[in-house]
């Protein structure tokens, strides 16, 4: 070797050993620059629930059963002697008196019949008079010996037959003239007609069914079923028919129309009947609501609600923040660290849009409305509070 190529491996060997210090220093600047143009990803932030305080409340007790309404009195109009309808006097579906004229038949062979009975009944009394003065004048001669005796018995029992005659001319009388009457057909109630099942020319007579029906409505009736496990626990809080009648009075109903709207007049419970029905297994209920305006009309369907008892110092909450799995029921809790917790409950009757929670939790607690399946068992979550109106309403009960 050289002198000139030793001094080359020399100077190799000298750079060598002065950069092997710096070497980890590089490694770890380039590790640092890679890694900070990498950075570790953020943990997502908690899920926002909504939730309300469970609140504590006097609570009343509603039971709502399908009710259906009809006339207090219900008559339906006939005819009852045969003929053909001339008039319609009454203007379908107004009110009417009682008394007011419905319908008229032709009255003429009718007006016939009577003065004909009334014919037979002069001639009947033409001959009684006849028969009174022939006893009266045998009366004598027969002491006297002047008749036989025969003949002033037949007297006497002619002026029988004669009575007997008059008697029976005057009851055909009578009858005429009711049948006479009876071609002006009138209303025996108050009430509102219903349309005429019947038209002007019809011939009509006591077989050929209703003409149409009077209905009273001012106050009118309520029909609605209970179900025999409720009349069976309502049973059970009175010990004697009497007092069972008495309350069944003093029971708040009200009446709930097709369209969600509450009735403003009160009802009151008349009577119930005398069994369970055999086909619906449930105790038919009567009720009577006032009716002024007539706004109520028979046949219409309407929810019968009844307010049968008042709970003290019940616990609410929505019944959306209660959850059911498999008969079981549950709501979730968020505590003071804002962390959630599923915790079981023990849930009473609804009402309107809120369940009694009868176990489980306690007056002030937050829990979940909106937002469940996000809040899961000891999970950190923010809350807002629920916005929808959270008020007692009244709801169903069976």
């Amino acid at each position: 070797m050289t002198c000139h190529e030793c001094s080359r491996a020399g100077n190799r060997k000298s750079m060598k050993s002065t950069l092997h210090p710096i070497l980890p220093a590089a490694a770890a600047l380039l590790c640092f620059t890679g890694c900070k143009g990498k950075p570790h990803a953020a943990l997502p932030p908690p899920p926002i629930v909504e939730v309300t305080a469970v609140t504590q409340a006097d609570v009343p007790i509603y039971h709502e059963w399908i009710g259906s309404l009809d006339g207090l009195v219900n008559a339906q109009i006939r005819a009852q002697v045969a003929g053909y309808l001339v008039a319609q006097a009454y203007h379908e579906g107004d009110p009417i008196k009682k008394g007011d004229l419905l319908f008229e038949i032709d009255a003429r062979p009718f007006q016939a019949a009577l003065d004909q009975a009334k014919g037979l009944l002069a001639q009947a009394e033409a001959r009684l008079g006849k028969t009174e003065l022939d006893v009266k004048r045998y009366a004598p001669l027969v002491k006297d010996r002047a008749i036989s005796q025969e003949e002033y018995d037949d007297a006497v029992q002619a002026n029988l037959e004669a009575k007997a005659a008059v008697v029976s001319a005057k009851a055909q009388v009578e009858q005429a003239q009711l049948n006479f009457g009876f071609t002006k057909i009138t209303s025996p109630i108050d009430g509102i007609a219903s349309i005429a099942r019947a038209q002007l020319g019809d011939l009509v007579g006591p077989a050929s069914g209703e003409l149409t029906t009077v209905s009273t409505i001012d106050p009118i009736k309520a029909y609605y079923n209970v179900t025999e496990q409720a009349y069976v626990n309502f049973t059970k809080l009175f010990s004697t028919e009497t007092d069972r009648i008495e309350r069944l009075k003093q029971l708040e109903i009200a009446l709930i129309l097709a369209d969600g709207t509450l009735y403003p007049l009160k009802g009151t419970n008349t009577a119930a009947d005398r069994q369970i029905g055999p086909t619906t297994g449930a105790l038919r209920v009567e009720t009577l609501f006032p009716n002024p305006g007539y706004a109520l009309r028979p046949g219409q369907f309407a929810r019968v609600r009844v307010k049968f008892d008042v709970k003290r110092d019940t616990l609410l909450v929505p019944q959306r923040a209660v959850s059911e799995l498999q008969g079981s029921y549950q709501v979730t809790v968020v505590d003071a660290d804002n962390r959630a917790h599923v915790q079981p409950v023990q849930v009473g009757e609804r009402n309107g849009n809120l369940w009694i929670i009868e176990h489980g939790l306690s007056a002030g607690q937050r829990v979940v409305v909106e937002g469940l399946q996000k809040a899961r068992e000891g999970m950190l979550v923010n809350t807002t509070n629920f916005t929808a109106e959270f008020a007692s309403q009244p709801g169903t009960g069976n």
